[in-house]
């Protein structure tokens, strides 16, 4: 049997990584400034995490959600205190696209609407309802056209409240910082606007922070720069590390019913201490200052680069415009100095390492940026 071939692969296979340091099958070493596609938040291997899912796994690793798992209440205590948002509900699920369908679902149900308006260049997943959102007609079959969707420019007001003026939108859905889109950034402006027009029309404000989420920004969740408050906000990939944990947090004017929503394998025993090892390091190692940090440092160097036409992004979660198609400056920069990164589009190169970052690791990239950018 072979592998169903949907992915381009980097030429790189992992054997083993600590810190933002891959090693390889051959014994090269990486970089990871990619961080398994921002999944990767407290750094490989990080002791406190291996020693919490360890100790976890040899007790117990899983029951579904039939019994009584004090490590979930435990978890939305200290989710609660560390994200800004204790008087909030949380829901648990396994991944980011599984999150946006429950945050759909959820806001469905409760406004009694079928309607959803969405950003131009999102994107929110691969499953139905979450492929519907998604900007990117390529990724939706058939079955994912029935939904009721409408796409507007990200920061565009006016042309939202055509929208929800109608007063059948059940959801604005919007990504904290759109990452698949070019790491464009969601005006505080808009935002607030956004959530004035949910109000003013009846229509609930979800932000997706699967991405930006858990510290990347700078901020425990990129929407909090403009400090507005969604109704529903969807979180995974620094969620688990690379243990597949997602959720949502969910206002506390929204009431829970039972058979709302469901999961087998959401929540673990396993997933709730791989969620909770990542919370305890990013609190106790401060990471989401670091991520503010060392995001402006790398920001304000590339900035100045030459060949660099713009810089977007906050945190550690950086779009680089090239003056060359991506492929191949990502290419080079994985042969010269075994630097990983990611990329959207045809010119953009994706930065999203680990929070815990150094400004030795930082110097590295930069003067490997500087070497590349040279040859071209």
């Amino acid at each position: 049997m072979g592998l169903f071939d949907v992915y381009t692969l980097m030429d790189v296979e992992p054997a083993e990584a600590r810190g933002l340091w891959i090693t390889g099958a051959d014994g090269s070493r990486y970089l990871d400034f990619y961080g398994g596609h921002a999944v990767i938040s407290i750094g490989h291997s990080h002791p406190h995490y291996v020693e919490r899912i360890s100790t976890q796994l040899s007790r117990i690793g899983f029951y579904s959600n039939a019994v009584q798992n004090p490590l979930q209440s435990e978890l939305a205590q200290l989710l609660g205190e560390v994200s800004g948002y204790p008087d909030y509900n949380l829901f648990l699920c396994n991944s980011g696209a599984e999150a946006n369908e429950n945050a759909l679902k959820v806001a469905s149900f409760v406004t009694g609407r079928d309607r959803v308006v969405a950003m131009r260049g999102a994107f929110h997943g691969r499953t139905s309802a979450a492929v519907a959102v998604t900007d990117n007609p390529s990724i939706q079959a058939p079955v994912n056209c029935g939904h009721k969707v409408s796409f507007v420019p990200l920061g565009d007001l006016d042309a939202l409240e055509k929208e929800v003026a109608a007063g059948d939108v059940a959801a604005v859905m919007i990504e904290g910082i759109q990452g698949v889109g070019g790491i464009r950034v969601a005006s505080d402006e808009f935002l607030l606007g956004a959530r004035a027009l949910c109000d003013k029309y009846g229509s609930m404000l979800l932000l997706d922070e699967v991405q930006s989420g858990y510290g990347r920004s700078g901020k425990f969740f990129a929407h909090q720069y403009s400090g507005v408050k969604p109704d529903i906000i969807s979180m995974a990939k620094g969620m688990g590390n690379g243990f597949p944990v997602a959720g949502i947090l969910i206002a506390p004017h929204i009431e829970a019913r039972k058979g709302m929503l469901g999961t087998t394998f959401g929540g673990s025993h396993l997933a709730c201490s791989a969620a909770l090892a990542v919370l305890e390091v990013i609190r106790d190692e401060e990471l989401v200052k670091n991520a503010a940090e060392k995001g402006e440092y790398l920001i304000s160097d590339i900035r100045q680069m030459d060949g660099i036409s713009e810089v977007r992004g906050r945190g550690l979660m950086i779009g680089v415009e090239l003056p060359v198609p991506q492929g191949a400056f990502r290419k080079q920069l994985l042969a010269d100095f075994g630097i990983m990164t990611g990329y959207s589009g045809t010119n953009t190169l994706r930065l999203l390492p680990p929070l815990c970052v150094t400004t030795e690791e930082c110097d590295m990239l930069l003067s490997a940026l500087k070497n590349t950018l040279s040859k071209f």
